[in-house]
This record gives structure tokens, C-alpha cells and sequence, in this order.
């Protein structure tokens, strides 16, 4: 609580406790060296130009660099993303941490966690960035924190090895350099980005493999230079489009184009609709051919469309026919029920496809935390296995179901 008579310093100091209370009562917060470092660190000033409730509302990131287009290119994550992300990589006193991305606020976090002993190198492609970083690292008194203008694609091997890597920035792709300069007890913490979804993965070493302790949603900035990675929006139709991380030739869009007049076909599951986040994980690594399917609010409102369309859903795609996800609700359990929506001449068949999806889900594996995930690097001796690949430049992601 502020009152007239607080000064700024006051001010920041309540609403930093503020934020704090609210990240616990999120479960963002979870241990008492991260809560410390949150009501420590005055995060306003590295949100120079913001009021102070923006610089602590817990939810929020704050954009710091647009291009010329409006697109943002670099930000302030919102304090629980980061949160959730320091829990994840449980940084302890003496640790050498690398952190890809320098938006300076999270370094100072790690520089606190580490303290004294340990070191904390922070690495950007933008010289603006890198310039800003550095400058509200000294404002706020961290100038022990050591700022690089470079791609992050290399790592830094001068610093090498590295207790933590923590990545700040939408990453597609597992580069080389991290896994070689990662210490044996290490972990990686990285937005990592699969078929147009990005999960936040605490992956440690096993053998020649990564292997994820915990992962959650998160949305990032995307990687700039050598790491980043090509979004394909393909257009169905006035207000239609599918996005897809790979190359689009693979999709009959034609076909894609003419199912979108056809019929709706509906299909109920039975099954709960809960926790879309660990449903979308399952689907997207269990569908042999998948893209996100985003339409208008004007055609959700002509009914068209369902309503998830508007922020994008996932779409089973099988030739010249799709089916996607929706929900209604249940009057018996108070609750919904996960269904599809499914157009083309296959229509029944991708249909039933995807509702034995969300049955199998729901029966199987509905609960936090069911995924395994597993980074394998192409120098890798591991056997792969034939279901839950996604192919990368550097490795292929497996995913596996408790």
C-alpha cells in the first residue's frame, strides 16, 4: 500500500514487496532465495520510462526495442515468466550462469543468487541492447554482472564451463556450443520452440542426451542471428491462415482452401477439457502433420469459427482436410467438454482421429507434469524412438508420456 507522503524509493520499495506477494500467492515463488532476490532487486530501473505500477505488475513484460515495423525485438519479461524460470534453474551461491538475452534485470536476479563467488556473463546480438543493459546494470549496482555484445549461437567458451545457461529469448533450436559448455552437473533453462509452441524447459545432462526436470508455457521474444528461425503464415482464406514453424509446401493448401466451404462436421469426446497447455504438449507431439489454425474475431462471431480459433489452435491436417479443438460446456460436472470442429471431404476420419486424442489424454495423462522430454544432439549415439520426434538443425526433440 503507498500513501502521499511515500517517496519513490518508498514507493518501489512497496510495490516490489507487492509483486513479490502476489508471485507467491501464484506459485510463481516457491522457494525463499528467489522471494529474496525479487524484493531486492529494484526492477523499475530497468524499466526506464515506465511508471512504477508497470515496472511491478507481476504479469506484464515491457517491450524495449521494436523494429521498424512495430515488431517487438526485445523485452522485459513479466516478473512471473522470470520467476518461474529462477525456480526452475535453482541457482546457488558460486555458480557460473551464462544468460542469453540482456534485458539486465534478470542478470541482476543471478548475480544476487550467486553472489560474491559466483559470476554471471550476459550475451546479446544488439548493440543497443547490450549498451542499455549495461548501463542499468551500473544505475542499479550491478556492474559486476559482465555484458557481451555477441551471438549467443557460440556461446561464451572464454567463461566456459557453466553451473546454469538460462536463455531469455525464443529459442528453436539447441545449439552445439550450450551443450558443450554446460558443466556435468548443469542444467539449461531455455523457451524452446516446437511446432509453434514454446515451452520453458529445465533440461540436465544425462549421457550424451538432455533430459527436461521440469518444463512450463512461457512466451519469448524470438532468437535474433545464427538461432533464430523462420515463422510461415500460409493464408486460407480473408481472415484464415495457418502458421507453421517448418516449410508450408508440405500442406495441400488448395485442397485446405476448398475444405473450409464445406460442411462442419462436430465430434464430442466425452472427456474434460482441462489443462490446455498439457493437452496442446500431447496433441502437437502425437499428430502427424499439425499447424496452428488462427481465424478472425469477426468470423468467430458469424460462427464459423470457434472461439480458440482467434488465438490459435492446433489443427490435425490430413490432406485436404482439418480438425481442430473446441469445447462446451458440462452441466453435470459444472465444468467442459473437449470436442472437434473438422472440414473436408475426410472430415469423419481426422475427426475421429483427434477425438481418440483427447480420450487417450484424458484418461492417461491429464496431470501437470506428464511429459518427458528429451534434447538429443546429432552427435549423439542414442537410439531414437518412432513416435513423439521433432526434428531440429542441431537434434531432435522426443517427447514421451508417463
Amino acid at each position: 500500500m503507498t500513501t502521499p507522503h511515500m517517496d519513490a524509493a518508498d514507493i518501489a520499495a512497496s510495490l516490489r514487496a507487492a509483486m513479490v506477494r502476489e508471485l507467491r500467492e501464484m506459485d510463481a515463488v516457491t522457494s525463499e532465495p528467489v522471494a529474496a532476490v525479487l524484493a531486492t532487486v529494484p526492477r523499475h530501473l530497468f524499466a526506464v520510462g515506465e511508471p512504477l505500477e508497470a515496472a511491478y505488475a507481476a504479469n506484464s513484460a515491457l517491450v524495449i526495442k521494436r523494429d521498424a515495423s512495430g515488431l517487438a525485438l526485445s523485452s522485459l519479461s513479466a516478473a512471473h515468466i522470470q520467476a518461474v524460470m529462477l525456480e526452475q534453474a535453482e541457482i546457488e551461491p558460486g555458480m557460473r550462469v551464462l544468460e542469453v538475452g540482456s534485458g539486465g534485470y534478470n542478470a541482476a536476479l543471478i548475480q544476487e543468487l550467486v553472489g560474491a563467488e559466483g559470476k554471471v556473463v550476459s550475451v546479446d546480438i544488439d548493440p543497443d541492447i547490450v549498451e542499455r543493459a549495461r548501463n542499468c546494470l551500473k544505475a542499479a549496482g550491478y556492474d559486476r554482472v559482465e555484458v557481451v555484445l555477441a551471438d549467443a549461437e557460440n556461446g561464451m567458451p572464454e567463461e566456459a564451463p557453466y553451473d546454469r545457461i538460462i536463455v531469455t529469448a525464443g529459442a528453436w533450436d539447441i545449439p552445439p556450443a550450450w551443450v558443450d559448455q554446460l558443466s556435468e552437473a548443469g542444467r539449461i533453462v531455455v523457451p524452446l520452440r516446437m511446432k509453434g509452441l514454446t515451452r520453458t524447459i529445465a533440461f540436465e545432462p544425462s549421457g550424451d542426451v538432455l533430459v527436461s526436470r521440469s518444463y512450463c508455457l512461457s512466451g519469448f521474444v524470438p532468437m535474433q542471428g545464427s538461432g533464430s528461425f523462420s515463422e510461415h503464415v500460409v493464408p486460407l482464406a480473408e481472415g484464415v491462415a495457418l502458421r507453421v514453424d517448418e516449410e508450408p509446401q508440405r500442406f495441400d493448401i488448395e485442397a485446405l482452401r476448398q475444405a473450409l466451404d464445406s460442411p462442419r462436421l462436430e465430434r464430442w469426446s466425452g472427456a474434460a477439457f482441462d489443462l490446455p497447455d498439457e493437452l496442446e504438449l500431447f496433441l502437437l507431439t502425437n499428430m502427424p502433420q499439425v499447424a496452428m489454425l488462427h481465424a478472425s474475431e469477426e468470423l468467430v462471431a458469424q460462427g464459423r469459427f470457434a472461439p480458440s480459433v482467434t488465438r490459435g489452435v492446433l489443427a490435425l491436417i490430413r490432406g485436404g482436410s482439418f480438425a481442430y479443438r473446441t469445447k462446451r460446456p458440462n452441466e453435470e460436472t459444472g465444468g467442459f467438454e473437449s470436442g472437434v470442429f473438422a472440414h473436408g471431404p475426410e472430415a469423419e476420419a481426422v475427426a475421429a482421429e483427434y477425438v481418440e486424442l483427447l480420450r487417450r489424454w484424458a484418461s492417461d495423462h491429464r496431470r501437470r507434469g506428464a511429459a518427458r522430454i528429451q534434447y538429443v544432439p546429432k552427435a549423439a549415439r542414442t537410439a531414437l524412438p518412432s513416435r513423439g520426434l521433432i526434428r531440429k538443425r542441431h537434434g531432435v526433440v522426443v517427447v514421451s508420456w508417463l
